[in-house]
C-alpha cells in the first residue's frame, strides 16, 4: 500500500474515532476513563496526529463494543466481492512490529473475515486489562494457521506453541497474548467468525 493510501486510511480512522465518541456523547475525559488511555493521546489520535497502537485500538474497541476488524471495516471506503491483493488494507503498529492485512474484510452480509498477520521477531502483544464482560464480542471464533516462523499464544492462562502448519482453534473469552519467535518472527492467517 502506498504512503498516500496509508495517510488517507489514518485520516479516515481519526474521523471514525471522533464520530464513535460523538455518537455516544462522551467527552475525551470520559473516554480516557473508560479505556485507561490518556486524554492527550486520545485527542491526538482523533486529530490524526498519531496512529493508535494495537493495544490502544483494542481498548477503544472494547469501550465501543465492537471488534477491531469491525472498526477497520468502518474505515474502508467501499466493499467489493473481489478483494485484489493490491487493494487489501494493511494496518501496522510500528511500535510493536505488528502488521495486519485485511485479506477478506468484514461485511454486514458475510459472517467471516480473513486476516494475514505478521509479527517481527521477538514481538509480544498482550490484550489484557479487559474483563470477560467487556470484550468487544465474547466467544468470537478464531482459526489461526501459522504459516512461517514460530508463535506462542496464551489464551486464558493456557499456552500453545505453534510451528508452521499448526492450526489453533479457539473462542476468544478473555485475556490473550501473542509471542513471536525471537529469531523467526511469525506469519499467520487468521479466520474470524
Amino acid at each position: 500500500m502506498g504512503n498516500e493510501n496509508g495517510n488517507n486510511q489514518d485520516k479516515r480512522l481519526a474521523k471514525r474515532l471522533r464520530t464513535l465518541r460523538g455518537e455516544r456523547g462522551w467527552s475525551l475525559d470520559e473516554l480516557a476513563e473508560r479505556t485507561d488511555v490518556s486524554r492527550a493521546t486520545l485527542s491526538r489520535m482523533e486529530k490524526g496526529e498519531v496512529s493508535p497502537t494495537t493495544a490502544v485500538l483494542g481498548r477503544l474497541c472494547a469501550a465501543y463494543g465492537m471488534t477491531m476488524s469491525r472498526l477497520m471495516a468502518m474505515v474502508e471506503e467501499n466493499y467489493s466481492p473481489l478483494v485484489r491483493r493490491n487493494n487489501q488494507v494493511i494496518w501496522s503498529d510500528k511500535k510493536t512490529g505488528y502488521e495486519r492485512r485485511s485479506v477478506s474484510p468484514p461485511s454486514e452480509s458475510l459472517n467471516c473475515e480473513i486476516l494475514e498477520c505478521r509479527l517481527n521477531p521477538g514481538t509480544e502483544i498482550t490484550y489484557s486489562g479487559f474483563s470477560k464482560n467487556n470484550w468487544p464480542k465474547d466467544g468470537l471464533e478464531h482459526h489461526l494457521l501459522l504459516r512461517e516462523g514460530g508463535l506462542e499464544i496464551t489464551i486464558d492462562a493456557q499456552s500453545y506453541l505453534l510451528q508452521p502448519g499448526d492450526c489453533l482453534r479457539y473462542k476468544l473469552q478473555g485475556a490473550n497474548c501473542f509471542r513471536a519467535d525471537k529469531d523467526r518472527g511469525a506469519l499467520y492467517t487468521l479466520v474470524v467468525l
